[in-house]
């Protein structure tokens, strides 16, 4: 009798694994098992990034793949569940390269992270000991690209109790209303660095290419960001003239901006060549005069940015860097602390709040951050997330 024919391994197209599709904060992405995966992560540049429908180098619109064609809707989660004490669940976070199909996994998102304790829950990595019949679920999470620990609390109901994604809590940058996933990110303070303030200094001059200099801070908290406020720039604009649409029609001025994020970088130690890390952030001053600083007062905003993502202007913030953002705020002589609106108390008081109100193109975003001894222990803020879809993906 003769032997059957060995089988062919499938063709591109034709391969496939498990992924839940998601939005998760103001992203969306996919969500794989890492078991799913190779052990080996140089063996995933053939599969995630065909997965995403990249590289498409000339439309770079991802058509061919579940990604969106901007930075916010190229990302991937790869959950495990954890062997360390302190967490349940490992994840490590990879951005997908639109254009060329890099895979960049030196830093978290902020964003894709609110959908990793809901998933950890109903995939079973919580120990039975640890799932009590309560309303509200915590998981904790254990971030591989940061090394820190993050806690997520969400609803949860049912029996088994499950994630449940209805509610009353409404985000800028979602339509419509969905229960509430509160996220604290743990002793987020150099996550990439070592240190808050990665070069000591709350402010630093900055050397560009052209030979002129600008003013930053340089922070590191839950990811490294570059921040510049607006008039360094000499643009002449506010925040209601320089609009994500104005930035990406501007190339001189993303050019300028690319400089002073792998100025910033170099400085923190940081590779230049990465886009992920650091991110550059603008901040638009505070109202000078009276008229304008009461409509501050009245729409609660301490301060208001812009920010770049794997080079294209963000339409929302990247949340790790609305986090970094509001430490900044709290750490004296930055220049987010210097932009950030003082509130008034009593008609004449100023004084300044952890609480931190971020204004960015599509809302604003609040951010808690706790400090013990001028320490920062946590770095706190509410998303929503929903899964969109379970099946196979194709690569």
């Amino acid at each position: 009798m003769r032997s059957p024919a060995p089988t062919a391994p499938p063709s591109k197209g034709q391969r496939a694994l498990p992924a839940l599709f998601v939005r998760s904060g103001t992203s969306t992405g996919l969500v794989l098992r890492a078991a799913d995966l190779p052990a080996s992560r140089d063996e995933w540049n053939d599969i995630l990034p065909a997965a995403m429908g990249s590289p498409d180098p000339v439309h770079a619109r991802q058509l061919d793949g579940m990604g969106g064609g901007i930075s916010s809707t190229s990302k991937v989660c790869v959950l495990a569940p954890s062997r360390r004490a302190d967490a349940a669940v490992d994840f490590t976070f990879v951005q997908v390269g639109i254009r060329d199909g890099s895979l960049d996994l030196a830093g978290n998102c902020g964003n894709m992270s609110a959908v990793v304790g809901p998933v950890a829950w109903d995939w079973g990595f919580v120990a039975e000991g640890e799932r009590e019949e309560y309303r509200e679920a915590l998981v904790r999470i254990f971030n591989t690209n940061t090394s820190k620990i993050l806690h997520a609390r969400f609803r949860v109901a049912g029996d088994p109790p499950r994630y449940c994604p209805a509610g009353t809590y409404a985000m800028d940058g979602v339509p419509g209303a969905q229960s509430r996933v509160t996220l604290s990110f743990v002793d987020p303070a150099g996550a990439k660095t070592g240190r808050a303030l990665p070069t000591g200094n709350a402010v630093d001059v900055l050397e560009l290419p052209d030979g002129s200099t600008v003013r930053a801070s340089l922070v590191d908290v839950s990811n490294p960001g570059v921040f510049v406020a607006l008039d360094e720039l000499g643009l002449g604009l506010g925040h209601r003239g320089l609009t994500p649409a104005a930035v990406e029609a501007d190339a001189e001025l993303k050019e300028r901006l690319e400089a002073i994020r792998r100025a910033g970088a170099a400085r923190m130690g940081l590779d230049p060549d990465v886009q992920s890390v650091p991110k550059i952030v603008l901040l638009f001053p505070s109202p000078q005069s009276a008229e304008n600083a009461k409509d501050a007062d009245d729409d609660g905003v301490d301060v208001r940015c812009l920010a770049m993502s794997m080079g294209q202007a963000h339409k929302a913030v990247p949340l790790t860097l609305a986090l970094c953002l509001g430490a900044a705020a709290n750490i004296e002589g930055t220049v987010a602390a210097q932009v950030r609106r003082k509130k008034r108390r009593n008609g004449n008081d100023k004084t300044t709040s952890s609480s931190v109100v971020i204004g960015h193109p599509s809302g604003t975003v609040e951010i808690g951050a706790t400090f013990e001894k001028g320490e920062i222990v946590s770095a706190d803020l509410h998303r929503t997330a929903r899964i969109l879809m379970k099946g196979e993906v194709y690569y």
